[in-house]
């Protein structure tokens, strides 16, 4: 049987008062108690980040059970286990006998174990003549039996954590998947909306996940998210009111007039007049930026305008979807004033593009209204691209908003075509252009 009286450890290792504290506990321990101790191994692994050890101290450990002969410690047996050095080291899978005291010592230090030293520092075991163990030295197991009941607590508590985490994370999944799908859905449709600052704001919200998560950390994150979320199924749920609010054929709409038909939204800046001028008149585009040349003489009709335009600039030919984006590196060599507003200062594909586009939209006072209707008349990689372009020539342009709109009026007439202000723009950048197919 084990010696009652407290034991120090042998030559040089000092005694600490965790060490004191661990055998007062091992005597606490009631002569009927019992526990399975592969059980108890369980529990171990999984409370291991709140008791401080180390995965390997976890392997000693599991080397030092396997030398207890029986399936379940039992207070009022013997709990004392002998190995040399080179018995446990083969069954730790042949770990350094310096690593061994390293860990052993963890052990001991995390009060899972108790050192029951011999005069002499080896480790063996006395029996009588009937082979009975009498006195045993080595490693005590006895703290492992009288600490079950708070080993099994912290294995449920890191155990629902995990759990907690894993649901969080899941949600968190769901979550940015819908809200990616949903801003797709209302781009790709031409939906109204501010599509773009809530994809600047998913965008926020996705780089402050960290690699390690916790739920202190996930929690108000995913609350973010969902509220994001709940922001764009309002907006979209608006836009399917309305158009299943427009009418069908069988409906008679409403008449809408603007009793203003060439006022600008008040959100731009006004138009400056000029000497002479009978009112209001937004500039016109220069030479070869998106006008379109028009035989003299008579008007042509709004389908013969639109003919003579794709004919004359030769970029749309029939059937050809005039929403179609030019290829994104050619944007970028005749617009490289927009890159730096880009997410972290660069620009790889159209997601980011329009992204710096918002960003740049905001910083020229262009109102949300005539962005969405640029976006409508253009498509939405066309309409970032108008922004880039007007950011290019900022300098030369007195109100962005107002020749924002003028270029949609103009493209929906047929009147507009991007191409021509983009070789404009690459050929004063020094870079030469070529529409890709």
């Amino acid at each position: 049987m084990e010696t009652d009286g407290i034991t120090t450890p042998f030559g040089r290792r000092a005694m600490t008062l965790g060490m004191l504290a661990s055998q007062a506990i091992a005597k606490t321990v009631s002569p009927e108690a019992s526990v399975d101790k592969w059980k108890l191994y369980r529990w171990l692994c999984e409370a291991r980040p709140k008791l401080g050890i180390s995965d390997r101290s976890l392997s000693v450990l599991n080397a030092l059970m396997s030398f207890y002969p029986k399936t379940d410690l039992v207070g009022s047996e013997g709990l004392v286990v002998f190995p040399s050095n080179a018995q446990l080291s083969l069954r730790t899978h042949g770990m350094a006998e310096t690593t061994l005291r390293r860990h052993l010592a963890a052990l001991v230090e995390a009060g899972l174990l108790t050192r029951r030293d011999s005069p002499n520092g080896k480790r063996y075991v006395r029996r009588d003549q009937q082979g009975t163990i009498g006195e045993a030295f080595g490693f005590s197991l006895a703290p492992l039996l009288a600490r079950a009941g708070e080993i099994e607590t912290l294995a449920a508590e890191v155990s629902a954590e995990r759990i907690l985490l894993q649901r969080l994370r899941e949600r968190v999944t769901l979550v940015r998947r819908d809200i990616v799908k949903l801003v797709e859905t209302a781009l790709e449709d031409g939906l109204a909306g501010d599509w773009l600052g809530f994809e600047a704001e998913y965008r926020r919200l996705a780089q402050s996940l960290p690699r390690v998560a916790t739920p202190e950390i996930l929690s108000p994150i995913l609350t973010a998210l969902e509220t994001l979320r709940a922001d764009i199924l309002k907006c979209l749920d608006q836009q399917i009111i309305l158009k299943n609010t427009d009418g069908n054929a069988g409906q008679t709409e409403r008449h809408k007039q603007n009793s203003k038909p060439d006022s600008t939204s008040d959100f731009e800046p006004c138009f400056e007049k000029k000497p002479g001028g009978d009112g209001e008149t937004p500039p016109r585009p220069a030479a070869g930026w998106g006008t379109s040349p028009v035989p003299e003489g008579e008007p042509l009709k709004t389908g013969a305008r639109m003919q003579a335009v794709r004919r004359n600039h030769g970029h749309l030919s029939a059937g050809a979807d005039p929403h179609k984006p030019y290829p994104l590196p050619l944007v970028l060599q005749a617009c490289p004033e927009i890159v730096p507003f880009g997410p972290g200062g660069r620009i790889s594909s159209w997601r980011d593009f329009m992204t710096a586009a918002v960003v740049v939209r905001s910083m020229l006072a262009v109102s949300p209204s005539a962005y969405e209707e640029a976006c409508a008349a253009l498509g939405p990689e066309n309409a970032a691209t108008v922004i880039a372009c007007i950011l290019e020539r900022a300098g030369h342009i007195n109100s962005a908003g107002g020749y924002l709109r003028d270029l949609t009026r103009r493209a929906e007439r047929g009147e507009f075509s991007l191409g021509p202000m983009l070789m404009a723009l690459a050929r004063a950048n020094g870079a030469p252009a070529k529409r890709a197919g």
